[in-house]
């Protein structure tokens, strides 16, 4: 039930993202009409501080993509492309984005093998972990679906079920826009960018 609730509330935000009339012909992302605010419920970063959407996004922008270390296929592609985007950015653009890893698997993401994960792709990267509960309200109101894991016969199990967007949000802590998997480096950058610099 909770997934079909999440699943048809990301295809109204869509719609309703769609519909606004206002996008620039450049912007790959999807700018949300009526943006979500993200939650202030604490979660724990690798260094074992709080850490809450809804109260520490203090930056300008915090880019924000939920997935886990174990991810085979379209987390350690979007990492790649984050990475690669930050790289593009200028030093002021980057010195005014965060981008933060909120795992899904939280009973093999620990805050050290979180850090591990994320220093692969930068060491700026800021990585979040708590109990799975936790991490599903966090998700809640961003419309993030989060799932509890389906058993393996070989003793793991398949989180293949999370969400897989990128969300922006800025510094009211409301997530203004989201991007898709697909997205390039390049794009991201550009995006970036350009929320950077929109009054």
């Amino acid at each position: 039930m909770r997934r079909l609730a999440a699943l048809l509330a990301m295809v109204g935000l869509l719609a309703s993202a769609c519909s606004s009339g206002s996008e620039p012909e450049d912007f790959t992302g999807i700018r949300l009409k009526n943006p979500y605010q993200a939650a202030d419920i604490a979660l724990t970063d690798t260094g074992g501080a709080p850490y809450s959407l809804g109260a520490d996004t203090t930056k300008p922008l915090t880019v924000v993509f939920f997935g886990y270390t174990n991810c085979p296929d379209f987390c350690p592609m979007v990492m790649n492309n984050l990475a690669a985007a930050m790289n593009r950015l200028d030093a002021d653009d980057r010195a005014s984005v965060d981008v933060v890893f909120v795992t899904t698997d939280p009973a093999r993401d620990d805050e050290k093998t979180l850090r591990a994960y994320l220093d692969k792709y930068d060491k700026e990267f800021i990585g979040l972990t708590g109990d799975l509960d936790t991490i599903i309200e966090v998700g809640d109101p961003l419309a993030i679906y989060v799932n509890d894991g389906v058993k393996l016969p070989t003793g793991g199990y398949d989180l293949g079920g999370h969400s897989t967007f990128t969300l922006a949000i800025d510094s009211s802590h409301e997530a203004v826009a989201l991007w898709n998997q697909e997205t390039s480096s390049t794009e991201f950058a550009a995006d970036i960018h350009t929320l950077l610099t929109e009054d």
